[in-house]
């Protein structure tokens, strides 16, 4: 993965480099501070402070408190916001092939999605980073995708004229209106509330947040389908990376690649825990699988090797993990 030459050329870069001075940065994120990516993000901020002798110090700011994606990469590319963990939202409305890698069931599990993006495609995805201003520095993932509605449904024809909640991208806002729904984008911290008065009637979300954000206590039903993984792109400013000492750069680029596998890692163990504590609830818990939504994911995929051309190799490269 290119991302592991990042790390070998800051290392060499550090053999030719004087002191560094200290300096705070922010890394930013739209999930809350409970979230698996804020843990992650809190834990390697402190490794990368020890390690830089307090040269570094990544504050975190959780909960879209810098804004939207959507302002979190305008201000990465002026240099105003360092660091972050980008969902593919703002990447994917802006480059189509982004979007891609958010195609329903491309893989069966955290794990084979951990490979995917280990993969010759993700490389490519990469290498348009600098074109955003932007410098990769990892592929996480949040959990599978899962469906929680406010009404019981038995076929995938019921979805028809529901309104569920999505992220403002074209990938899902693609896939459920191919469902015959209403995708409804909506900023996550307003997903409780709309959720419980009926404003949505269901969510694509992960079994994490449907458990820590407790959005079970108003869903009549779970659709534990794992229809789509959700890749998390850590990243830093390119502007603010260039100024950032060769040193530096190296203990750097090194945790936030270590942090990223670590994602993945605590990933493929929470999901279990996660579906284990909402079994263990009044809401049923219902198995669906790729058969269960019918015509619409072919259709999606034909729609889709229409707007990357990078889509095909990515379905080759899944078709292997399945």
């Amino acid at each position: 993965m290119k991302f592991t030459a990042t790390i070998k050329g800051a290392v060499l870069a550090l053999m030719t480099t004087g002191a560094a001075q200290a300096a705070d940065y922010r890394i930013s994120m739209i999930v809350p501070p409970s979230h698996q990516w804020a843990k992650s993000a809190t834990a390697m901020a402190e490794r990368i402070k020890e390690r830089t002798d307090g040269r570094v110090n990544i504050m975190l700011f959780p909960s879209g408190q810098l804004g939207p994606e959507s302002q979190m990469v305008q201000q990465m590319q002026t240099g105003a916001l360092d660091f972050a963990f980008l969902t593919l939202g703002e990447l994917a409305n802006r480059d189509d092939d982004f979007g891609i890698l958010a195609a329903p069931y491309l893989v069966p599990n955290i794990v084979a999605a951990g490979e995917l993006l280990d993969g010759a495609t993700a490389d490519k995805l990469e290498e348009k980073l600098p074109s955003f201003g932007l410098k990769g520095l990892g592929w996480g993932v949040s959990g599978m995708r899962q469906v929680v509605l406010r009404d019981k449904i038995e076929t995938v024809n019921q979805l028809a004229g529901k309104k569920i909640r999505t992220i403002p991208y074209a990938p899902e806002l693609d896939l459920w209106t191919g469902l015959k729904a209403v995708p409804t984008p909506m900023p996550l911290p307003a997903l409780f509330d709309a959720f419980a008065n009926g404003q949505v009637d269901g969510m694509q979300i992960d079994l994490e947040g449907t458990w820590n954000t407790k959005y079970y206590s108003n869903a009549a039903v779970i659709l534990n389908s794992d229809h789509g993984m959700f890749p998390m792109l850590a990243a830093a400013s390119g502007r603010k990376w260039a100024q950032i000492a060769p040193e530096d750069q190296a203990i750097i680029a090194e945790e936030f690649a270590t942090e990223s596998k670590n994602i993945i890692a605590a990933y493929a163990k929470l999901e279990q825990e996660f579906l284990a504590n909402l079994k263990g609830t009044d809401v049923p818990v219902v198995k669906v699988d790729r058969a269960w939504f019918g015509p619409a994911i072919d259709a999606y995929y034909e729609q889709w090797k229409t707007k990357s051309p990078l889509f095909e190799g990515l379905l080759q490269e899944a078709a292997k993990l399945n």
